[in-house]
């Protein structure tokens, strides 16, 4: 199907205006957009460049909805078209202006349209027991992007060529709301350390799970859900009574301690909190897991600075990290991610940003969390294969099942 040409990478015939419909959905970011339009002027000497910032990302979005648009090619030549030119104000863009847009511009500058439209998103539907906690609920992970032969700046293990994408999560609106690209060896504890907020819990797995790093969190007035090594070391301080709610949860210990070994223990002030929780074990014959660490055993320690929670609540919320997992499929055989436009660190990242733009933007008109449904719905619209009427009530279908969720 045409719907899925990025995945297979099929030729596709060339772009028509028919092939485009539905532009009244750039409206809301068009309007966040022309903030950049002088972007990156003060190099243009010459007063000869053609395509400002604002009218680069608006392509680069038509790129994320439309999979007829499948390369840097295929954009150039939706610039042709005169529906194109005139909803989103573009002119005919070559590819030269293309390839140059991602040295010339800023990709930091989309941090805060990114926190701007995060900030219009309502809460998806979730369980009450995460309402009222106090921070925002952040989940943090990172995923690797492979890279094309080419990038010698992103050699990774002296064969592989790859690129991580570090991305934060929030659980409550069910969209990623920032992305720090790296070559694929960068630390991700490092990564979050230069990138933290105040007012989150961030939600992590064990590989972030560092005494220093859990500090440098709490300095910045956030705090943390983070799962640690089974075999971590701590000095019980009170071992706490497990409530009716937190043994059907699955919780078998509840205890404030000093995490680390005796040498270790001043890189955490405080003492924090264990929440052990029963899992199912996931047996290999080799022992390992995928990315070659101990596989799980029959419980899980998660370590919190919260001493407030209820057990079973922490237990939940490190049960939505999977969540995060989702949009990483998404992000990349959905949105097309896997594909890179650039070869530039700094495209790369404003390749990532217009994916969370459109991550944003789907969640905004639905009102809902980006799912694969929705997003071929729409881009059946763009393509002009749906009826505004058919995607209307596609939305208002999704309207009425969250309703029912709700109400349920």
């Amino acid at each position: 199907m045409l719907l899925y040409s990025r995945m297979s990478r099929k030729k596709v015939r060339p772009i028509d205006e028919n092939d485009l419909q539905g532009f009244k959905y750039f409206k809301v970011i068009c309007r966040l957009l022309e903030r950049l339009h002088q972007v990156g002027c003060q190099r243009d000497r010459a007063h000869n460049r053609t395509l400002p910032m604002d009218q680069y990302m608006a392509l680069l979005l038509l790129y994320m909805f439309n999979p007829i648009c499948e390369s840097l090619r295929g954009i150039q030549r939706a610039s042709e078209l005169a529906k194109v030119q005139k909803i989103l104000k573009v002119p005919r863009a070559s590819l030269g202006s293309l390839s140059e847009a991602v040295q010339v511009f800023d990709s930091g500058l989309l941090r805060e349209i990114i926190g701007e439209l995060a900030d219009q998103l309502r809460p998806i539907p979730h369980a009450a027991k995460l309402d009222d906690i106090g921070g925002i609920l952040t989940l943090v992970d990172g995923t690797l992007l492979a890279a094309l032969p080419k990038m010698t700046w992103a050699l990774w293990k002296d064969e592989h060529n790859a690129l991580k994408a570090h991305v934060q999560f929030e659980l409550l609106k069910g969209v990623p709301v920032a992305a720090t690209i790296t070559q694929a060896n960068a630390g991700e504890r490092t990564v979050l350390a230069e990138n933290l907020q105040a007012g989150r819990i961030y939600v992590q797995d064990r590989g972030y799970a560092q005494y220093s790093l859990f500090q440098k969190i709490l300095d910045a007035g956030s705090s943390f859900v983070c799962r640690i090594a089974d075999n971590a070391k701590f000095e019980v301080i009170e071992e706490r009574e497990l409530s009716a709610e937190a043994l059907a949860a699955g919780v078998v210990r509840d205890a404030v301690v000093r995490l680390g070994c005796p040498s270790r223990q001043g890189d955490l002030a405080k003492p924090v909190r264990i929440v052990e929780v029963a899992c199912t074990p996931h047996h290999k014959r080799s022992g390992k897991t995928g990315r070659g660490g101990p596989e799980q055993g029959d419980t899980i320690l998660i370590a919190t600075d919260r001493l407030d929670l209820p057990a079973d609540v922490v237990g939940l919320i490190f049960r939505h990290r999977w969540q995060i997992e989702i949009f990483f499929r998404f992000f990349k055989h959905v949105l097309g991610c896997r594909h890179l436009l650039s070869h530039d660190a700094n495209g790369i990242e404003m390749q990532t940003y217009a994916a969370i733009i459109a991550c944003l933007l789907i969640a905004l008109w639905t009102g809902g969390k980006p799912t694969r449904a929705t997003y071929e719905m729409i881009c059946y619209r763009f393509m002009g294969w749906a009826s505004e009427e058919e995607l209307d009530r596609h939305i208002a279908r999704l309207s009425e099942q969250r309703a029912s969720k709700t109400s349920g």
